[in-house]
């Protein structure tokens, strides 16, 4: 009995043993424990990148530097890079925009020249004019001066030097409506010179809208064709096309508002023009009738009449 006793008592003593001595290892292989280790003060403890390397490698690998999050882009965005990326339709589109604004501002700078230099002949003629005591004193002060104004005296007064002798005939009334008629002429011309080239800057206005837009429906479908290619909806990939695209339209409302702006400046100067020249003719019909006036009063009294209507 007591040999049974001591039998039991060694055979629990190696089971408790057995049990000891297991026990860390299978503490080890609990999922969610975590496995202790002492580090002496010798060994450098590993770095946090170091422990997510040994524990998941693979996703580390996965993660990009910021420095790199934007290295996928095709291009640079900026409106050089877009125009030299740009399809060589959207390119062509805004080469001819290019070239419309640069029309646009060419014929600005030269009308706004033309149009001053023509409203102060025609201010200094009218004046001029206006101050002369008949046709004969205003053709001698604007004899070395020029302009459609200036051409309106000296045409009234060679009609009413060629309607001398037939005035004692047929009266007045046919000599004044030539003089009106030339003098209405001279003043449909100036206008029209002066209106040339107004017209490209009314199209430039009005088509480069549109064919800004053209560009940007080129460039979207492209965009979209893009798209399809590479089977992926990533910005990266979209950006570009839509970028040039609104590009394309940036560049015709840039061609097409100063054309705009500028055709409806010097249609308004141009008509103050015509106004101007309008007075002339006015003043020279004046002088025209002044002049048939005159030739009516005896001859010892035409002078003395000429002085009093010019006081």
């Amino acid at each position: 009995m007591t040999a049974a006793r001591l039998i039991s008592i060694w055979a629990s003593l190696a089971l408790i043993g057995a049990l000891l001595a297991c026990a860390p290892d299978a503490a080890a292989q609990q999922p969610g424990s975590a496995p202790m280790s002492v580090t002496s003060p010798e060994t450098p403890a590993a770095s946090p990148a170091a422990g997510l390397a040994g524990e998941g490698g693979g996703s580390v690998a996965r993660i990009m530097p910021k420095s790199d999050r934007h290295s996928d882009l095709p291009h640079d965005l900026s409106p050089i890079g877009m125009f030299i990326a740009a399809d060589w339709v959207v390119k062509a589109v805004m080469i001819a925009l290019l070239l419309a604004s640069f029309l646009s501002w060419t014929i600005c700078v030269a009308k706004a020249v033309e149009v001053a230099c023509a409203n102060a002949r025609a201010k200094r003629a009218f004046l001029i004019v206006d101050r002369s005591r008949d046709l004969d004193e205003a053709v001698h002060r604007l004899s070395k001066r020029g302009g459609p104004a200036v051409f309106m005296v000296r045409s009234a007064s060679d009609e009413l030097h060629r309607s001398l002798p037939v005035l004692a005939y047929s009266g007045e009334a046919g000599l004044k409506e030539r003089v009106v008629s030339r003098l209405a002429r001279i003043e449909a011309q100036a206008g029209r010179r002066l209106m040339r080239g107004t017209g490209l800057l009314a199209t430039v206005g009005a088509v480069s809208p549109f064919v800004g837009l053209f560009g940007t429906v080129w460039g979207i479908m492209n965009a979209f064709i893009g798209i399809s290619q590479s089977h992926t909806t990533n910005l990266a990939v979209v950006a570009p096309g839509i970028a040039e695209a609104l590009l394309a339209t940036a560049f015709g409302l840039v061609a097409a508002i100063p054309a705009v702006i500028i055709y409806n400046v010097f249609a308004r100067a141009i008509s103050g023009y015509r106004q101007v020249l309008a007075d002339a003719a006015a003043g020279v019909e004046r002088l025209i009738s002044l002049d048939l006036d005159f030739r009516k009063v005896p001859g010892e009294h035409r002078t003395s009449s000429s002085m009093l209507a010019a006081e």
